[in-house]
């Protein structure tokens, strides 16, 4: 019989405590609202949260939304836990070089990675396996592992260099979901678009959710 240690025990509890672990990742792309919105969505549907955030993704943060959100890894978490009311050590946020963390590793990865909002610098890095930082190694990962990546993509027009790495990665089996709500379902405020997103990729990651009318039920 297979001994396990306490740490072991302790990392299995933790994990029953959840339905499941995604990472996301917030890059440079206009769209702070939507990754935002995800993340309210995941914890009170009890998901475990690997956050990434670049540099950029800080910026826009801050430019959009006023969140600033801190480049310590440590006082980041606590402040994402107490903004959303998540449990204990239900959100982490990872620094850029933190190589030790789950998401480096094909072992300890989550299966399912969320990079929102994606800018089409990192779509490229992702498309061409650079894996020069977190995100991107995150993102590498969980393609080879076969996993599940969802790309939400925020930039107009795309050039024909964009389209061309997107459709490699979806050749791969990565989800290309542009940042392009909906108005069927006569939205009314921001809020009604933004959630228009936020639900399709709850769909894709096959989270009930209840924050978008389907098509024909409005």
């Amino acid at each position: 019989m297979k001994k396990t240690n306490q740490s072991e025990n302790k990392n299995t509890n933790q994990n029953d405590a959840f339905n499941g672990t995604i990472t996301l990742a917030i890059t440079g792309a206009s769209g702070a609202n939507y990754a935002l919105r995800l993340i309210e969505c995941l914890i009170a549907a009890n998901y475990r949260l690997y956050i990434l955030c670049s540099s950029a993704g800080r910026i826009v943060l801050d430019t959009e939304v006023g969140l600033k959100l801190p480049a310590s890894p440590d006082t980041a978490s606590k402040l994402l836990t107490e903004k959303f009311n998540a449990k204990a050590e239900q959100i982490t946020v990872f620094g850029k070089e933190q190589w030790f963390s789950p998401v480096a590793s094909g072992s300890a990865a989550p299966k399912q990675m969320v990079v929102c909002p994606c800018t089409t610098g990192a779509v490229a890095a992702i498309c061409h396996g650079m894996s020069d930082n977190l995100i991107e190694r995150a993102a590498d990962v969980v393609i080879k592992e076969r996993g599940q990546l969802i790309l939400l993509v925020r930039e107009t027009p795309f050039s024909t260099l964009h389209l061309k790495n997107m459709l490699s990665l979806s050749e791969q089996g990565v989800t290309i979901m542009p940042a392009s709500p909906g108005f069927y379902h006569k939205a009314e405020s921001v809020e009604d678009l933004v959630d228009f997103i936020v639900g399709r990729i709850l769909d894709h990651l096959g989270i009930e959710q209840n924050i978008m009318p389907r098509w024909g039920y409005q």
